[in-house]
C-alpha cells in the first residue's frame, strides 16, 4: 500500500531533524578539533584533507541529488565553522563588471566567511601578504598575460610571508579538457600547502633570456606539459 503525502511529508519532517541533529553534532566536533589544533600550534585549515574527504562524499554518492548540490553543502559547513570560528577572511580580485571569480569564492569559501572586492590583483596579492586577510582569489594564469601577477611567487625570501597555491576554483568541478572554455581562478594563502594525493601543481622556470620562445615551447610540449604563460 503507497503512502499517503501526509505520512510521506511526516517522514521527510523526521529525517529533517535526524540530519540537523548530526549538523549540530559536526560542528561541536569540528569546534573542538580546531581549539585542539591552535592548542598544539598545528595549522588550522588544511585545504588537502578538505580535498580528500570531498573526494570521498563523490565517490559513495548516488542518486536525484546532483552532485554540485553535495560540494556546495560541504562547503557551506566547513566555511560556517571551520573558517568563520577562525576569523579568516577572504580578498577576492574582480572587477564589476565580471562577477565570476567573486561567486566561485563564495561557493568555496561559503556564505559567512568575511570577503571584500578588489579591483586588481596587486592589492589582493597584498593583502594577503600582510595577513589583513588569510586568503585571496586571483585570476588563473593565462597564456603570453602580460605583466602576470605569478612572479610574486619567485624568489620569495624566509623574511616574507611566503604564499602558495592552495587549490583551483571551481571547486569540485573534476578535471577538464584543454579545450573545455569556462572561468577559472586560484586561491592563493600563506598557509603550508599539504599534497592531496591528486593535484595539479603549476611549475615555475626562470631561464636565459637568449632562449628562443619557440625553443622554449617546443622542449615543454616534449615533457607532456601545458604552457600557461611565457614571460
Amino acid at each position: 500500500m503507497s503512502k499517503t503525502l501526509g505520512e510521506i511529508r511526516q517522514k521527510i519532517d523526521s529525517i529533517d531533524n535526524q540530519v540537523h541533529d548530526l549538523l549540530m553534532e559536526r560542528a561541536a566536533l569540528v569546534s573542538s578539533v580546531a581549539s585542539a589544533k591552535k592548542r598544539d600550534g598545528l595549522q588550522i585549515v588544511q585545504p588537502a584533507r578538505e580535498a580528500m574527504m570531498m573526494r570521498r562524499l563523490l565517490s559513495r554518492h548516488e542518486g536525484v541529488l546532483p552532485r554540485s548540490t553535495i560540494v556546495r553543502i560541504w562547503r557551506e559547513l566547513v566555511g560556517s565553522v571551520a573558517l568563520l570560528q577562525t576569523g579568516l577572511s577572504v580578498a577576492v580580485s574582480c572587477d564589476s563588471s565580471n562577477s565570476a571569480s567573486w561567486d566561485m569564492a563564495k561557493n568555496y569559501f561559503g556564505s559567512t566567511v568575511p570577503m571584500k572586492k578588489k579591483e586588481d590583483v596587486s592589492s589582493a596579492i597584498v593583502d594577503v601578504k600582510s595577513g589583513d586577510v588569510s586568503f585571496a582569489v586571483v585570476s588563473w594564469p593565462e597564456c603570453d598575460e602580460q605583466g602576470p601577477w605569478w612572479r610574486v611567487l619567485f624568489n620569495q625570501s624566509d623574511r616574507d610571508a611566503k604564499l602558495s597555491i592552495i587549490c583551483a576554483l571551481p571547486y569540485g568541478q573534476g578535471k577538464r579538457d584543454d579545450s573545455d572554455v569556462f572561468e577559472r581562478s586560484v586561491v592563493l594563502s600563506q598557509i603550508a600547502f599539504m599534497p592531496s594525493d591528486d593535484d595539479v601543481s603549476f611549475i615555475g622556470l626562470e631561464l636565459d633570456s637568449d632562449l628562443s620562445r619557440a625553443k622554449i615551447m617546443d622542449t615543454i610540449s616534449k615533457s607532456n606539459l601545458n604552457v600557461m604563460n611565457l614571460y
